[in-house]
């Protein structure tokens, strides 16, 4: 399985031709953890929240409906308590402690289900072991 880190999700949802044309031909399942589908969705609902006329609330809304719509054309991978457990042990380690929570959760949860985690962040993720990833962006 595949996992899409949020900024490579970004980029498919902006309909990067290299990212889309990796998402098409993957030979396994490409899915969303679900830390990148909260990080995306947050982005929406704080500007939903914060509009302050009717035309950025309306145009926001709109952003939000798209963003709903192009996560739920993966399948959604959850925290588990596997991956809970890694990033509990991992979040005291020297090296992986410099990342921020959401991207050691990716790794976690990446981690958890023996999945490759896409992103264009490779030195961050550098510091997990054992964690596959790689760059479909360049």
């Amino acid at each position: 399985m595949f996992l899409l880190d949020t900024d490579i999700a970004t980029l498919a949802y902006h309909n990067h031709p290299t990212i889309l044309e990796r998402i098409q031909n993957a030979d396994r399942p490409v899915c969303l953890p679900i830390v990148t589908r909260l990080e995306l969705m947050r982005g929406r609902i704080d500007a939903v929240i914060k509009a302050a006329n009717v035309q950025e609330l309306l145009r926001a809304e709109d952003a939000l409906a798209r963003t709903e719509a192009f996560c739920s054309g993966f399948a959604i991978v959850a925290i588990g308590t596997t991956a809970a457990e890694l990033f509990v042990r991992l979040r005291d380690n020297k090296r992986a402690k410099k990342m921020g929570r959401g991207d050691l959760l990716n790794a976690c949860i990446s981690l958890a289900n023996d999945a490759t985690l896409v992103t264009r962040n490779l030195k961050d993720y550098a510091n997990v072991p054992g964690l596959r990833v790689e760059n479909w962006a360049g």
